[in-house]
């Protein structure tokens, strides 16, 4: 079964880190590009419980977007070594990477590789509140010495989710 209703009940403290987000959201998200433009776009972000509870995935997309051009995460504590594995995919975008994330302070941070593996990820939730947060998507080209920031995400929680 996908859909779960609820935390796996051993693990909900460790679950709730992403399972916080549980719910729908209106997004306002803003592209930054090498050139110096920015692109600015209005989408929603939807997160479910899944796995019997032992993962959270999400939905994204701009408003508007073809469905071929929606992405996906799943996210799955691995109790093991004490992190959670991400898995972004949006296959109309040929878009794939795979991250770990923890608690920093208070911030969510993913970091892995994406479609070109040269190049490190770095995901930040921040400014988490019950109603609101920041995600910030970041690369380095050289080994994380360095940071880009190319797309921020200002969330709100949509009344009654």
């Amino acid at each position: 079964m996908l859909a779960a209703d609820g935390p796996f009940s051993e693990q909900a403290d460790k679950l709730m880190l992403y399972g916080q987000f549980v719910g729908a959201w209106d997004i306002h998200s803003t592209n930054f590009n090498a050139d110096g433009t920015r692109i600015e776009r209005r989408g929603e972000w939807h997160f479910a419980w899944v796995l019997g509870g032992r993962g959270v995935q999400d939905i994204l997309f701009a408003v508007g977007a073809p469905p071929h051009m929606y992405g996906t995460t799943l996210r799955c504590y691995d109790e093991t070594a004490d992190v959670w594995r991400v898995s972004w995919m949006m296959p109309g975008g040929r878009e794939f990477a795979n991250l770990i994330g923890r608690r920093i302070g208070d911030r969510i941070v993913q970091e892995g590789t994406g479609p070109d593996p040269r190049r490190l990820e770095r995901w930040t939730f921040s400014d988490i509140t019950p109603t609101s947060f920041i995600w910030q998507g970041e690369v380095s080209f050289d080994q994380g010495k360095t940071w880009v920031l190319e797309q921020e995400m200002r969330a709100m929680r949509r009344t009654g989710s």
